[in-house]
């Protein structure tokens, strides 16, 4: 009977970090840019203790890979919203001061001048954080370059060229999520850069991605992990049963 219990729990605990994945993907349900995160896998670890010393047990552990499949686009008309296409990723500064990156596209200036994403994670240019002049009408092209027009300016005032956004290509690169949400080289240090490419990255201006979470399959699946634990936590009261019978038998008449 313990044993059967054993197994049981072990099941409920498992399982626990798999729903943690799998809240967390309906938590950022309508996050622009977020990508949903691979199963957990599993891994045989040895059990120590009395007994057989061939045995051992799976557990669960949660990778946390992303998964760039491409979610919805929505055109939002602002000049500074961004989608990107294809699997580009757009490199930012964490709040640590490493380099990461992200699909988050709704670009801002910020009080001190400096172009950030809705998160508050400073965009990367060419140099550094990318540094918008104050009082300048900002456009972004297809190809990641930004231009910047001074409003008060009469006549065919050209654009100046202020930066351009490092967007870098994970198409045969994986990507791990960090503890703030944003994306790093999986089995690299923070920080570490992504390879540039011979193929052109572009983005689709005027435009958000939204979250690549499929909100029915994702209910269905937690669905189906409450029945489980459901299952679990009913074969354990059916053993307290079974044992309490049993201990009923051995007693002395």
């Amino acid at each position: 009977m313990d044993r059967l219990i054993f197994t049981s729990n072990a099941t409920i605990k498992e399982m626990a970090t798999a729903r943690q994945v799998l809240v967390n993907d309906l938590a950022n349900l309508s996050t622009v840019g977020f990508k949903s995160s691979y199963d957990v896998a599993l891994k045989s670890v040895k059990v120590e203790g009395a007994g057989f010393d061939s045995r051992f047990q799976a557990q669960a552990i949660s990778r946390d890979s992303i998964r760039m499949t491409p979610a919805s686009i929505m055109a939002t008309g602002r000049p500074m919203d961004v989608a990107l296409a294809d699997k580009a990723v757009l490199a930012v500064q964490a709040s640590n001061g490493d380099m990461a990156f992200t699909r988050r596209g709704d670009l801002k200036v910020n009080p001190q001048g400096q172009l950030e994403n809705g998160s508050g994670h400073l965009v990367l240019g060419g140099g550094g954080p990318i540094t918008i002049p104050p009082g300048m009408m900002v456009s972004i092209n297809p190809d990641g370059t930004i231009y910047a027009r001074d409003p008060a300016q009469t006549g065919p005032e050209p654009s100046v060229l202020i930066d351009q956004l490092r967007l870098r290509d994970s198409t045969d690169v994986p990507l791990g999520r960090r503890m703030d949400g944003l994306y790093q080289v999986e089995g690299k240090a923070p920080g570490t850069d992504i390879a540039v490419g011979t193929t052109p990255l572009k983005l689709i201006p005027q435009a958000l991605e939204g979250s690549n979470v499929n909100a029915i399959e994702a209910m269905t699946r937690l669905i189906d992990h409450s029945r489980s634990f459901e299952t679990q936590i009913r074969i354990i009261k059916e053993t307290k049963g079974l044992d309490e019978s049993g201990a009923s038998m051995m007693k002395v008449a």
